[in-house]
């Protein structure tokens, strides 16, 4: 018998509706005790995927009225007996009817546990769990188009053929090496499994180069706004952001320390991150500043650079443009209301998407959605062909790739078949974990970690 769980499944504070989600074997025998239907019908009598409208009592104490919501094993999302309570949103009415499933015998549902039933009971592969979660936080087409072709099972169709083709070089491997006397059972030649091997590579290097656009769509973009003094960065920060997020004055230096909000443009999610200008200081604060600039600058996936278009370049503005040139960058070449004096083929030389712009006057999303839309979407791989979007994927996906790495090599060099079959199973128990086919219970442990409670 397993152990019965509860939890408030929609997220804390008042709203319209809470909802109590109770799962195992005693769910249905709880829930009867705890609600009273205005029709009559008893809840041990209810099938699965029917509602019924009536009270909700903590032993004899009326505590709502509300919708009970029964769902049957094997048919429900956790492959057990499920039963929802939707009651008034409110945090005291919800925890009062979770501690009434707890004194009735259930017990606190752990981070993703009801997921994780449902990966243990066959419901969903690892890689469908994990999209689950990347569903609730997508805040944007692109992102949300992501995560449902995972939920789908994208990505573990397009592993579980590619582990399917490394099983059958497995298999044929063993029979040549136990049978090769053997009129029916073919010779793996050096040629045939090179060939095989190349193949397979090719397709998990396409997988893996997923990577980068995946985890975009699913952290955002981490961007940085970087410039000189003075040329406007903090007010292209409030522009994007829809507020004063940053202080704007017109003294040099004023921007210190790395101001950071999450912003929407588009289809995409922008980690932006406004830093001190770039100069040379004698102010040991905003040297400080000035260096995790820099840092940021390095680790960003895109730079947007700001220029004072209504100066020339100065010598700070073409430092800047060779130390991103080749990066993925946009050049906002600002201040446009104040006419242009600044050399924008010079600008063009070193980033190929500019947009002169005046963050104080207009409205910058727009041209800056195109740029964006250009830089990351455009030719972007297809979310129903499996994209990874995560590091545990990419990790399983690094380790089968470099195992076959060393497997052709192993061939190429003549290296005894046996050896080559110990790296082939060594990348295919990668890929098998990747799609928790042959997850360990650590495996499993730490992803469903990552969740929220109730889900």
């Amino acid at each position: 018998m397993s152990t019965t769980i509860a939890a408030i499944s929609t997220p804390p504070g008042a709203g319209g509706l809470a909802v109590i989600r109770i799962s195992g074997d005693e769910a249905i025998h709880i829930a009867k005790q705890m609600f009273r239907p205005m029709n009559g019908t008893p809840v041990s009598e209810m099938e699965g995927y029917t509602c019924a409208y009536g009270t909700f009592y903590d032993g004899d104490t009326a505590l709502d009225d509300g919708v009970l919501t029964v769902f049957r094993a094997p048919r429900s999302y956790t492959g057990e007996d499920t039963a929802e309570l939707s009651c008034h949103g409110g945090h005291y009415i919800s925890e009062q009817l979770l501690r009434a499933a707890f004194a009735l015998g259930a017990v606190p549902a752990e981070a993703g546990e009801f997921t994780k039933r449902a990966f243990l009971a066959g419901k969903l592969s690892l890689t469908q769990a994990e999209a689950v979660m990347d569903l609730i936080a997508a805040d944007g087409e692109a992102s949300h188009r992501c995560a449902r072709s995972l939920r789908e099972g994208a990505v573990f169709r397009r592993i579980h053929a590619i582990s399917d083709r490394l099983v059958t070089v497995l298999a044929d491997l063993a029979a040549w090496a136990d049978y090769p006397d053997e009129d029916d059972v073919p010779e793996v030649s050096h040629d045939a499994l090179l060939e095989k091997l190349h193949g397979i590579r090719t397709d998990l290097a396409a997988a893996a180069d997923t990577y980068d656009y995946g985890r975009i769509l699913r952290e955002g973009i981490h961007t940085v706004l970087c410039g000189r003094p003075n040329v406007g960065k903090s007010t292209v920060m409030n522009a994007l952001s829809g507020f004063a997020r940053s202080i704007v004055t017109d003294r040099a230096g004023t921007t210190r320390d790395v101001i950071e909000e999450r912003v929407r443009i588009g289809d995409l999610v922008l980690r932006l991150a406004d830093t001190a200008g770039l100069r040379d200081t004698t102010d040991e604060i905003e040297q400080l500043g000035v260096d995790l600039a820099r840092q940021r600058i390095a680790e960003a996936d895109l730079i947007l650079a700001v220029f004072d278009g209504a100066e020339p370049l100065c010598d700070s503005d073409y430092a800047l443009l060779d130390e991103i040139g080749g990066r993925k960058a946009i050049a906002l070449v600002n201040k446009s209301d104040k006419g242009i004096r600044l050399d924008l083929s010079a600008v063009e030389a070193k980033i190929p998407h500019v947009l002169v712009v005046s963050a104080k006057t207009a409205d910058i999303a727009q041209p800056l959605g195109d740029a964006l839309k250009a830089l990351f979407l455009n030719g972007a791989p297809d979310p129903q062909s499996g994209v990874v979007s995560n590091e545990r994927q990419r990790l399983c996906l690094s380790r089968a790739l470099e195992q076959v790495n060393e497997a052709i090599a192993a061939v190429s060099m003549g290296v005894p078949q046996d050896a080559v079959t110990v790296l082939l199973d060594e990348a295919a128990n990668a890929l098998l974990e990747l799609t928790g086919e042959r997850a360990t219970g650590r495996v499993v442990d730490e992803v469903f970690a990552r969740f929220c409670v109730g889900k």
